[in-house]
Formats: structure tokens, sequence, C-alpha cells
């Protein structure tokens, strides 16, 4: 089992292009379910989760390949955008 303060210190790395998305700065949990369904990564230009809009990447939690001691490698073809709306079926 993992803390979510454990959980926030793991880089994040794509193995589509070996490019280090940043580490996690926030959950997306299904609270009917108890179910967490994606990870956030601040987007480029944000520092400590601050000086920025919202241009996070949320990674849906069926693209998370490995979790590591100090990485989660994730396959992602292209991040999808915090602003992005999105529905229940696409976080499914």
């Amino acid at each position: 089992m993992v803390k979510i303060s454990e959980f926030q210190t793991k880089e994040v790395v794509n193995i589509i292009d070996g490019k280090r998305l940043g580490q996690i700065s926030d959950l997306e949990i299904d609270l009917k379910v108890g179910r967490v369904e994606a990870i956030v990564v601040p987007g480029e230009g944000r520092f400590f989760g601050l000086f920025a809009g919202s241009n996070e990447h949320v990674i849906p939690w069926r693209n998370i390949v490995k979790i590591g001691k100090d990485v989660v490698l994730v396959r992602l073809e292209e991040p999808i955008r915090l602003d992005t709306k999105r529905t229940d079926e696409e976080l499914s």
C-alpha cells in the first residue's frame, strides 16, 4: 500500500518517448466507488504547483504501467489537459 504523500514524491515518466512529465501534484478520485481515476502532473512552467494556469496533465489510472520506488511509468500518447472537458465515460 502507498500513502498519497509518498505517491506525490514520485517522478512520472512516459514510456512512449522517455519524457519526464514531472511529479504527481494531485489525484482524481471517484468518491462513489472509492477509486483513483487519474493522476495529475503540473504542466511545463509550473513551480511547486504555482505560477501557471490550468495546464496540468491528467493521466488516467489505466495508463499507469508500473509504480516503482521512485518513478511511475505511464503509457501516454498524448496527455489530457485538466482544462479539457471530460465525461465519466472517458475516465473509465
